[in-house]
Parts: C-alpha cells; sequence; structure tokens
C-alpha cells in the first residue's frame, strides 16, 4: 500500500516554474509567515510579496483536505477531456497542486467547504490522493472580490514572463475573460498578453532556459514557430552557441523549417493584409493567411486540434463543433440548407 502523497511533500520542487495565482495574494496579518503560503506555490525569488500589493479582505491562503471541499453546483463545466484530466492527475502526482484553488465557507457546516473555482485541480488532487490542496478561502459572497484583488496586484508583483504567463492563463480560465478582457483590466495590450501566455506552450525543458535567462522570451517566440521539438533543441542550441539577437533567431527559424513550396501568383499584394493576418493571428493564436486577387479573397485559419478549433469558435461566437451524433446532426442541417440554396 503507498502512501499518498502531499501537496508539500517535496522540498526538492522549489524550482518550479511560476508562482501563480499564489503569488499575488497578500496575506492576512495575523497568521505567521510560514503559513501564508502552501510549500507547493512556487515562488522564484523572495519570499515576501511586494510591499504594494493591495490585501484582499476576506481571503486567506491555506491547505485543506480534499475531502473537506465539495463541488460547485453552479460548475457550468460538465464534461472534462479525459487525456488531459489524465495527465493533470500526473502532474499533481509528481508535483503537487501550483495553483491554489478557491473556496468558500459551507456555513451549514463547520469545517467545510464548497469549491468556487478549480474543479480541474480538486479532481486530480483527489485521483492523485494528495492529504492535502493549496486554497484561497473566501469569506465574502461576492465573487468580484477576488477578481478584483488578483487583477489589481497582477502589475505590482515581480513575475517572470512565464509566471506571468501561468497567470495569465488561470486567470482567463477561472473568471472566462477574453484576452482583450484582460488587457484592459490590467492595461496592457492584448498581443502581449496572447505572446505570453504562448510561451506555455514550450516543451518544459525549453521553458527552464526562458526561466533561467538563456534564453529570452522573444527567442522563444521564434523558437515556437518550428513545430518539429528537435528542430526546436537544434534552434536553442544555436541561439546559445552562436549568441543570436531575436531577429537573427527568427531567420534561423525559417531556415532549419526548410524550403517551403512557392506560392501561386494571386495578384497584387494589397498593402495592409499582411497586417491584418497578424491583427487576426494574435486575435485567435494561430497562424491566419489572407489573400485577395482580382476577383476574390480569401482568410486561412490554421487550427492544430478539435479542442483548438472549439477555442477559436467561441471566440468568435459560434457553437463549438460537437462530435458523434450531435457533429452529423449539425452536419445534416448545414447540407439541407445548402442545398435550399
Amino acid at each position: 500500500m503507498t502512501t499518498p502523497k502531499t501537496s508539500g511533500a517535496a522540498p526538492a520542487r522549489q524550482q518550479r516554474l511560476g508562482r501563480g495565482i499564489g503569488a499575488l495574494l497578500m496575506p492576512d496579518d495575523d497568521r505567521p509567515l510560514d503559513q501564508t503560503r502552501p510549500s507547493d506555490v512556487y515562488f522564484g525569488r523572495a519570499n515576501e510579496p511586494a510591499d504594494d500589493l493591495q490585501a484582499a479582505p476576506g481571503l486567506r491562503l491555506v491547505a485543506l483536505a480534499p475531502g473537506d471541499i465539495s463541488p460547485n453546483p453552479q460548475q457550468p463545466r460538465r464534461e472534462f477531456d479525459e487525456e488531459a484530466m489524465a495527465e493533470l492527475v500526473v502532474s499533481v502526482q509528481e508535483n503537487g497542486v501550483l495553483q491554489p484553488i478557491v473556496v468558500r465557507p459551507l456555513a451549514e457546516t463547520q469545517g467545510k467547504y464548497e469549491l468556487v473555482m478549480g474543479e480541474r485541480r480538486l479532481r486530480a488532487a483527489k485521483e492523485a490522493g494528495l492529504r492535502t490542496i493549496p486554497a484561497v478561502i473566501k469569506q465574502a459572497g461576492d465573487d468580484q472580490m477576488l477578481q478584483e484583488a488578483l487583477l489589481e496586484n497582477l502589475h505590482r508583483v515581480q513575475l517572470t514572463p512565464l509566471e506571468e504567463a501561468s497567470a495569465y492563463q488561470q486567470l482567463i480560465e477561472d473568471f472566462g475573460v477574453t484576452h482583450e478582457e484582460l488587457g484592459m483590466r490590467i492595461g496592457r495590450n492584448r498581443t502581449t498578453i496572447t505572446n505570453t501566455i504562448r510561451l506555455l506552450r514550450l516543451p518544459e525543458h525549453i521553458q527552464r532556459k526562458v526561466a533561467s535567462g538563456v534564453i529570452t522570451p522573444g527567442h522563444a517566440r521564434a523558437v515556437l514557430s518550428v513545430v518539429d521539438p528537435e528542430l526546436m533543441d537544434r534552434l536553442v542550441e544555436k541561439i546559445v552557441t552562436e549568441d543570436l539577437n531575436v531577429r537573427q533567431s527568427e531567420a534561423a527559424a525559417i531556415r532549419l523549417a526548410g524550403p517551403t513550396k512557392p506560392k501561386k501568383a494571386t495578384g497584387r499584394r494589397h498593402e495592409g493584409l499582411d497586417h491584418i493576418a497578424d491583427k487576426l493571428g494574435s486575435r485567435f493564436d494561430t497562424r491566419v493567411r489572407v489573400d485577395l486577387n482580382a476577383k476574390s479573397g480569401r482568410i486561412v485559419i490554421d487550427f492544430g486540434s478539435v479542442a483548438d478549433l472549439n477555442r477559436i469558435l467561441e471566440e468568435i461566437g459560434e457553437e463549438k463543433w460537437e462530435e458523434g451524433e450531435a457533429r452529423e446532426r449539425m452536419l445534416a442541417q448545414r447540407t439541407a440548407a445548402l442545398r435550399r440554396k
């Protein structure tokens, strides 16, 4: 029989990437310093919070037993990708829970809590057999209070690019805001937020090079333009050994990707089309091509998976692409509509 891990059992994890949402909350003044942060909310530098962080009244950061937390009955998400959940469970078993969940006390039962945010993390912690999970206890009933505290503090604490990316992604997932809404709230350009979040797509060993300053975020974005993991490693090695700047790294990425097939002439290249493609690509966080000739034009949006497609559809306000019977129904309806035309 194996002993279940606790989320703070492995001191060797101190060099994990990112501090996450835990870095954005001020602890209660009346609690001892060593109790203000769970050991699995990792801090890359100082143990003290930034002096100008704004405390959020009624919020506490503690470690709770997963069994003391009830699911949120109003959780809008009913289905969870099994493969993604399995990967998260493995990550939790190896590294603990890196981002605190958010709970509120149950008035009728002392010592019991109801989940506010973090359904996947709670499920993974239970399945992994963790004895404790880091949690933010929200005393007040106003969900806006927590959102305001996190968003206000985001630009006050000194985060590395990867820590920033992790915090952005968690806020977007937990609060359901878009990149643009998050950017407006914290006074940052949406493109900056999108490009920062893209850093999380890097393989972990390359993320560590970004975190340690071996390569810059600009170099990392050049690396992301290379799809093949082996080519990514070759490009990183070239950047480091030859001390390439970002522009040189981008050129090296193009050369590594190999020659591309020459495109058929589609007429005169209109000014501004590349700019439009870049703007759309930033919005959808993927590659977009805009072509125009004398008679017609087209916009091509690349996506890497069904989940990626559904993310883009959601961004433009369209229904998600369903699999199985729902998909067949949808295709039949669209085919019938086309025939009527």
